[in-house]
């Protein structure tokens, strides 16, 4: 039973090889941990190791025995039978072995916190799913941790980041690209381990928004777990395809197309087959579950970069708990979740309908439903805001009452097919505040950055006499002359 669960003379060689040939402890660090080694006194050791080669000293018997003994842990004849073990070149073998060993005593142990939190505690049987299933996931990804990391291996983590920072050179992104450059600058990115919310009225574009973003990361090779709990994956892939191809989606959707559009349908869809897409339609879904599944896939797909939830409030409830209650558990679940898995979950929200009688519609945190924890847990809260769709709602309520009192309605409101649109940043735990301006193209139901869409209209021109064409740009208006 013993011999199953560990191997003192392969531990006893690694060690010694180390020792021997301190250059290979950057790789072996990279595939053993300090809890792999079964004998307290191997795992004191490893640790030594690791410190000294954090602190960029040599990793000898000297340096080794100073530092055990400095934290009351040197133990003579344990370093004898190390110095005393034949070094080896070839470690691969050695090191499965005894990373093997040690995921059976993890799952040993597990058996045994099985047994105490299903008898011993008063908890739901999906309480206790979630526990082992947590637990199961940070076994098979080699996530157990000390319950707390110390200074030298905080500060080693951190000038480690830095160091990767000044080596990607003056780039602005950090974490996950989110499509729009502008947005990118003034986040840097979705960052692993982020809740992020993004919230908006129906019809505001939501959803499109974060396609936005879905498209750019799939079309980079990334993955994506997507949540739709409002629409069917079909539909998700209809906008994905109109995005890609520039035909208009309700096109796509009855097959009106000329032969060119069906040409760069075809191109898309070939290029859709190879992406990390994984989306989960099924209408409803709770916190539990949705940590289950994600997990799995996360497991299966490590390449998933970013998980969206589409949206937060059709979320089921655990329990017969008060709604605001259910959402709590929900958002602090995802936040949780995001840092376990340590990616970015972008979930969207609905907002209240009270903002509608403002003057000023932008909206503000406190608008979000059941805000007090959404608000709480995420690090990043986006508004989408299309000042259009209040312009046309309003439009069709003079058209009402004028119609209602039999008067003659002369329309003012001018539908267009690209109309300004607004990414409010209302909260960024690690960056600051503000608007980012978009153009959202309405037939593609598409965002696209604003400075772009000025570009794309200058390049209409360049073959025009510069003499006789001036295009000035103010205000974020374009006034040009006709071709």
């Amino acid at each position: 039973m013993q011999d199953n669960l560990y191997n003192l003379a392969f531990e006893r060689s690694i060690l010694s090889s180390i020792v021997f040939e301190p250059s290979q402890f950057d790789e072996l660090s990279s595939q053993l941990k300090k809890d792999d080694f079964y004998l307290p006194a191997h795992q004191d050791i490893f640790g030594v190791m690791t410190l000294l080669f954090q602190k960029d000293q040599p990793i000898d018997e000297e340096f080794i025995k100073k530092e055990l003994i400095k934290i009351k842990k040197f133990d003579e004849n344990v370093m004898l039978e190390i110095l005393s073990a034949n070094p080896i070149s070839n470690t691969k073998a050695y090191v499965e072995e005894i990373r093997d060993k040690s995921l059976k005593r993890h799952l040993l142990t597990l058996t045994t916190e099985i047994k105490r939190v299903t008898v011993e505690e008063e908890l739901s049987s999906q309480e206790v799913i979630d526990i082992v299933e947590k637990k199961l996931y940070e076994i098979t990804q080699n996530n157990q941790t000390s319950d707390f990391k110390d200074s030298p291996k905080m500060t080693f983590d951190t000038m480690t980041y830095i160091k990767e920072m000044k080596a990607r050179g003056n780039t602005v992104l950090v974490g996950v690209d989110t499509g729009f450059h502008e947005l990118n600058k003034m986040t840097t990115g979705f960052g692993k381990g982020d809740l992020v919310i993004v919230a908006a009225r129906p019809a505001m574009g939501k959803t499109s928004f974060i396609l936005n973003t879905v498209n750019t990361l799939i079309m980079q090779g990334k993955g994506v777990a997507f949540f739709s709990l409002e629409m069917p994956a079909e539909q998700l892939m209809l906008r994905l395809l109109s995005i890609q191809t520039a035909i208009p989606l309700q096109k796509l959707r009855v097959g009106d197309m000329s032969n060119d559009q069906w040409g760069s349908l075809n191109g898309a869809i070939d290029k859709m087959n190879s992406a990390k897409l994984y989306v989960d339609d099924h209408g409803s879904i709770n916190i539990n579950q949705l940590r289950s599944k994600l997990r799995k896939l996360k497991n299966q797909h490590p390449e998933i970069e970013i998980a969206v939830i589409d949206y937060l409030q059709i979320m089921s409830g655990v329990g017969n708990q008060d709604r605001h209650l259910q959402v709590s558990e929900i958002s602090r679940g995802l936040k949780m979740l995001a840092r376990e898995l340590n990616m970015p979950i972008v979930a969207l929200s609905q907002l209240n309908r009270g903002l509608e009688s403002r003057n000023d519609k932008r909206p503000m945190l406190s608008d979000i439903r059941e805000s007090g924890s959404i608000e709480q847990d995420a690090d990043i809260i986006l508004f989408v805001y299309r000042d259009d769709v209040y312009l046309y709602k309003e439009e069709k309520e003079r058209e009402k009452e004028a119609k209602a009192k039999g008067h003659e309605f002369v329309s003012t409101y001018v539908e267009r097919e690209e109309e300004d649109a607004e990414i409010i940043i209302g909260k960024q735990r690690n960056g600051p505040t503000g608007h980012v301006k978009l153009i959202f193209q309405k037939k593609l139901t598409k965002f696209i950055d604003s400075h772009n869409h000025i570009k794309s209209i200058e390049t209409v021109y360049e073959n025009v006499d510069t003499r006789s064409a001036h295009i000035s740009i103010s205000n974020d208006t374009i006034s040009m002359p006709p071709l």
